[in-house]
């Protein structure tokens, strides 16, 4: 199914801008969707893929022309998600497309394409109340406000964020002796990017996103972009599916940068530069399908 003229000429004007343009081996990496893309579902993390890093994740942005090529590909694939350790509310809000899926928490939330509410694990809420007391009381500590570290609000999970602070070190050192103290008050912890998560004691992961999707939607080939350490259990998720003969191929897309995890790149089938090099990858899938 291909896209039409005006989706064609929108692309081409997107892929202008981008540093990884169209390649022969990049169409032949992403052939098993471009050759049945009805079939095909196409899965992306937002922060540092479809949106740069930045010092304040509500300062996050998606280019309106990202969002535009995530819409048409949303009208040529089987099934087109952004998953991410945001709030599906926040994930849609942020990437501005209405007629995809999105995955939040890390695997706790999902919205499907064509349902209304997103569904949230009941496991999972339940601990809001109790990881919002832990953060509540420490958030407001003398240390916390001196060093300006910044906590976001993620509804059960909450992540406190040290980049671009006065002193890194210092924030880094105090949050992994937070880290500690919530471990032993039975929470887990996750460390990814200058991010330490508090969160609920409930096995979640973006593997389980991405397999949730596969189930429901019914696609046979997936292509998964992801930047971070949470993003390898798409990676293990895409391996264990095509393994089982759930999907028929998988392709991994490694987002380099320069404070991602060199899994990311050593693990992928194609290897994207930033947030550019990505967009062009989307990109590859439009033209070719």
């Amino acid at each position: 199914m291909a896209a039409s003229r005006g989706s064609l000429d929108d692309i081409a004007g997107i892929l202008r801008t981008v540093s990884a343009p169209t390649t022969e081996a990049l169409a032949e990496s992403l052939r098993p969707l471009t050759e049945d893309p009805a079939r095909a579902g196409v899965f992306c993390d937002i922060d540092g893929v479809l949106a740069p890093i930045v010092p304040r994740p509500e300062d996050s942005q998606v280019r309106e022309g990202i969002a535009s090529l995530l819409a048409s590909l949303g009208r040529i694939y089987g099934s087109v998600a952004c998953v991410s350790g945001r709030s599906v509310a926040e994930a849609r809000r942020l990437v501005g497309v209405g007629a995809i899926s999105y995955v939040g928490h890390h695997g706790a939330e999902i919205l499907h394409a064509d349902e209304r509410r997103p569904l949230l694990l009941n496991a999972f809420a339940s601990w809001e109340g109790r990881v919002r007391d832990f953060v509540g009381d420490r958030a407001v500590d003398h240390d916390f406000k001196q060093l300006r570290l910044r906590l976001e609000d993620k509804g059960p999970v909450k992540a406190f964020h040290w980049r671009g602070t006065p002193d890194e070190n210092a924030a880094e050192l105090l949050l992994q002796a937070l880290a500690r103290e919530a471990e032993a008050a039975g929470f887990d912890i996750h460390w990814g990017r200058k991010v330490l998560e508090i969160r609920p004691p409930v096995p979640v992961d973006k593997g389980q996103g991405v397999r949730a999707l596969v189930e429901r939607t019914g696609v046979r080939t997936v292509l998964y972009g992801g930047d971070d350490v949470t993003d390898l259990d798409a990676f293990d998720a895409l391996d264990a599916l095509t393994a089982a003969g759930e999907l028929v191929a998988a392709v991994r897309v490694g987002v380099r940068s320069d404070e991602g995890p060199a899994a990311i790149v050593e693990r992928a089938d194609v290897v994207a530069e930033g947030v550019d090099g990505f967009t062009g990858v989307l990109t590859a899938l439009a033209v070719d399908a």
